[in-house]
């Protein structure tokens, strides 16, 4: 017969690893290696920094939650002397923070309440709270930061700087953008556009930029963010520079999940090598355009399926013309190293998560279908 534990065990245990871990807060040591979200203010009194931070550490989860497509983009002036009560509330009015007083604590636990710089921001829900407060510590001197999201088509990228106030509008945007991409890329002499190359990053935009400037600012991003190795990469699966960009906008579009990208990507690699139409929806999305529910509409109707423009990848085969939006580092990693499977198929899970089920024939990938 099996000794039973005594009872006292588990309690003491925990009474144990609280103790350490009020300690090693005390110190300032816990936050650094447990909790990654960087170190406490040296201003901040040991009994407010050790009770901040448990209470971070309990809600670390939160903190670096980020929101759920699709995202709320809004713009945001700190005005000089702003508080970050202030900015909390024009955060949470504006639809970006949902946990304005998680928010603030962060910011007095980390010393950054005081120093958020004046300016405008660019902001969106998809942020979590570590990142907002980190990119309120960077406006400089510029008056303009902007954050775009990855899987934006030109268009979205246009209509947010011209949310800035630059000197400039989106329409100049457009024509600024409206050039081939650079030779190292491959492109074919139809590709008329920086589709896919204007790289998904934070941008610190000074008042007079031009939208040229800002357009070569992205390209040149682009440029130094994907290197050799990754282009190596692309190769080795047969791929431009300009088809690799291209299957990674679909791969960035088609993803909820981060961890699933090497996967979809090894579908729509798998169905270029057999000659099998990708059919994947967001090409379709990419060539309707602006509808009434946004650039991306969804559902898809069946006459949606069958417009014709050579984007639609359930009527023609191999890749769309160009890329349809600009994906981010993650998912060209994913097309210049995709997980080796042999899938060919792939549909949303029925639990709501945004995953995928994926099958290697098509009739698995009818029994993957939602009851």
């Amino acid at each position: 017969m099996r000794r039973r534990r005594s009872s006292w065990r588990r309690p003491a245990l925990a009474a144990i690893a609280a103790a350490a871990c009020v300690g090693l807060l005390s110190a300032g040591l816990l936050p650094a290696w447990l909790t990654g979200l960087g170190p406490p203010s040296s201003e901040l009194p040991v009994v407010e920094r050790t009770a901040l931070g448990l209470y971070l550490l309990v809600n670390r989860g939160l903190l670096v939650h980020q929101g759920e497509p699709p995202f709320r983009l809004a713009a945001i002036d700190i005005e000089p002397g702003m508080d970050a009560g202030a900015v909390a509330a024009e955060l949470q009015r504006l639809g970006v923070l949902e946990a304005p007083g998680l928010f603030r604590r962060y910011l007095r636990y980390r010393g950054l309440d005081t120093t958020v710089e004046a300016g405008r921001y660019q902001v969106s829900s998809g942020m979590s709270i570590v990142e907002l407060a980190e990119m309120l510590q960077q406006a400089r001197d510029s008056r303009y930061t902007i954050t775009i999201p990855e899987g934006w088509r030109r268009e979205e990228i246009a209509e947010a700087l011209g949310d800035l106030g630059l000197s400039f509008t989106p329409a100049d945007f457009l024509a600024a953008t409206r050039r081939p991409p650079p030779a190292w890329a491959g492109a074919p002499p139809s590709a008329k556009d920086l589709e896919g190359f204007l790289f998904p990053d934070t941008y610190q935009l000074g008042p007079e930029m031009s939208a040229s400037d800002v357009a070569q600012l992205m390209l040149q991003t682009f440029e130094a963010r994907v290197g050799e190795s990754l282009r190596a990469g692309f190769a080795a699966q047969n791929l431009t520079t300009f088809q690799a960009v291209t299957l990674a906008s679909i791969v960035e579009r088609e993803a909820v999940v981060a961890a699933e990208r090497p996967l979809i990507a090894s579908v729509f690699l798998n169905r270029l090598d057999l000659g099998v139409p990708l059919q994947a929806d967001p090409t379709v999305q990419y060539a309707l355009g602006r509808s009434a529910s946004g650039w991306w509409k969804a559902p898809l109707t069946a006459a949606d399926l069958g417009i014709d423009s050579p984007y639609n990848t359930y009527r023609h085969t191999g890749l769309p013309p160009g890329p349809i939006a600009n994906p981010g580092l993650a998912a060209l990693e994913s097309v210049a190293d995709p997980t080796p499977t042999g899938y060919l198929f792939f549909r949303a899970a029925c639990d709501g998560s945004g995953a995928h089920r994926f099958a290697t024939t098509f009739e698995d990938h009818l029994q993957n279908a939602c009851p």
